[in-house]
């Protein structure tokens, strides 16, 4: 009985160890997932967005032709899948009123100014399968340069006396989107 044992734990180690070390786990991303929270007075979450940081790496960004990204063009606003951004409460982003929910984020960058999109697609990866007719919100913010420019793509928020500003910045742009909380 007690050969029987051991053989059994034997070959349970030889089977699982096996697989154990036979396992493969992908590499690090190159743009890794971040997200960036907004919380109001109470601690409690306004506004989250969930994106992918690209980096910079020596190559240009934004630019007319042999950019990273096309000026003129819709950009998922980071890397990999299209950058989502949830609003807890009804909010005023920019001068348009939004409804609480999950939109996805896509951006028409220029020199000047950018077109700041929300759309109701989810689940989508980069701007590949746009919809226009799909878009809940649309305006334009201006961009501003950087007193340095910035490696990696990121989004971050800053709070104001009435809600939040959401800084979206890479290389030597940035746009700054206000956010308030209001009754719908």
């Amino acid at each position: 009985m007690k050969s029987i044992i051991l053989k059994s734990i034997l070959v349970a180690t030889l089977v699982f160890g096996s697989t154990a070390t036979a396992q493969k786990f992908s590499e690090l991303d190159k743009s890794p997932l971040d997200i960036a929270m907004f919380r109001g007075q109470d601690k409690a979450p306004r506004v989250r967005v969930i994106y992918s940081r690209p980096q910079k790496k020596g190559r240009d960004v934004f630019a007319e032709k042999d950019g990273m990204e096309k000026y003129g063009e819709v950009w998922r606003t980071g890397a990999n899948e299209s950058t989502e951004i949830k609003f807890y409460k009804d909010m005023m982003v920019g001068d348009t009123k939004v409804p609480a929910g999950t939109y996805t984020l896509f951006t028409i960058p220029t020199e000047d100014e950018w077109t700041v999109i929300l759309n109701k697609d989810l689940d989508t990866w980069g701007a590949y399968g746009y919809k226009e007719e799909r878009d809940l919100v649309r305006f334009k913010i201006p961009a501003h340069k950087t007193a340095a420019p910035i490696e990696a793509f990121s989004i971050s928020f800053q709070p104001t006396e009435d809600g939040s500003d959401m800084f979206l910045g890479w290389d030597d742009l940035y746009i700054q989107i206000p956010i308030e909380e209001v009754e719908m």
